[in-house]
């Protein structure tokens, strides 16, 4: 169980340096998601070509998949805008509104009846966002393409949700990327008329670091936390993915010294999500107690 906690941390922690990795590559983030799509397909391809444990997917299932991960790929293309529009630490504290989104549209997508605490948590969030909006309004373009991104990866996790009851992890995730990438191809000549870029190929550090974005912080971080999943409760998982935006801020302010250019209202508004978050999964962990003491008592 420690190795397991262990792995789920590393998982979480290398997921933090996405939002560095969008500073770090100089590439449009339109390119730079999909040199990563491209890189992390062909890795995910070799592994299940070498492994290959998975029954068959239908077409229906396939095609589903794939259309589940055109919205993953444009929360990825505009969380990275909203990094180059800003700063990482920026674009982490709005990312945070994801809470707020998902309990607004997970009820509606799945007809169920909205949770009271969750919107107020998430309304707290929203006031956060509001104070960093209110104190760095040079970031106003970022901030708000962030926040758009925090709504489409809100939607994700709802549609996935049905799609992983039918279909194993491992052929969900690559046909989501892969049907992504396709649809990203397809997207791009557009994209790039819309918004042109200064370089269309990466450079050698480009290279380095999309390599480290694609085999570290996906398909490595993907594969650890698949691994935790096995011993560790999803539930403890999703919690313990809270942490990410957290490492994220605290890498760029390490890394890039995000600090120093940040405003006194952001770390007001980070207070506020941060207080969101915890009491968020405080609440949840009493959740999870009490049902499993019900759980026992029904024994």
């Amino acid at each position: 169980m420690k190795k397991a906690f262990i792995q789920l941390h590393i998982a979480v922690f290398l997921a933090g340096f996405t939002g560095v990795m969008g500073r770090l590559i100089t590439l449009n983030e339109a390119l730079l998601v999909w040199y990563r799509l491209l890189i992390t397909c062909a890795a995910l391809w070799m592994i299940h070509a070498f492994t290959k444990k998975e029954r068959s997917e239908s077409l229906s299932k396939i095609v589903k998949a794939a259309g589940i991960g055109c919205i993953l790929i444009l929360h990825w293309v505009s969380f990275y805008a909203g990094i180059k529009y800003s700063t990482v630490s920026t674009a982490l504290v709005c990312f945070s509104a994801i809470g707020f989104f998902t309990a607004i549209l997970e009820p509606l997508l799945l007809r169920k009846p909205f949770d009271v605490v969750e919107i107020l948590l998430g309304l707290l969030v929203i006031a956060g966002i509001s104070i960093v909006f209110h104190f760095d309004p040079h970031y106003k373009t970022g901030i708000i393409i962030s926040v758009v991104s925090a709504f489409l990866a809100s939607i994700f996790p709802v549609l996935n949700r049905g799609l992983l009851q039918t279909m194993g992890v491992e052929s969900a995730t690559r046909y989501q990327l892969s049907g992504g990438l396709i649809f990203l191809s397809l997207l791009l000549p557009f994209y790039l008329h819309l918004f042109p870029a200064r370089y269309f190929f990466p450079s050698f550090s480009d290279w380095l670091w999309l390599l480290f974005l694609a085999l570290i912080c996906t398909v490595l971080a993907y594969t650890l936390a698949m691994k935790a999943l096995q011993k560790i409760p999803a539930f403890t998982v999703n919690l313990t993915y809270n942490l990410e935006p957290i490492y994220g801020i605290a890498l760029a302010f390490l890394i890039y010294r995000e600090d120093k250019s940040v405003s006194t209202g952001f770390y007001y508004g980070l207070a506020l999500i941060i207080t969101a978050i915890v009491l968020q999964m405080v609440r949840l962990r009493r959740i999870s107690g009490k049902q499993t003491q019900a759980a026992f008592a029904e024994r």
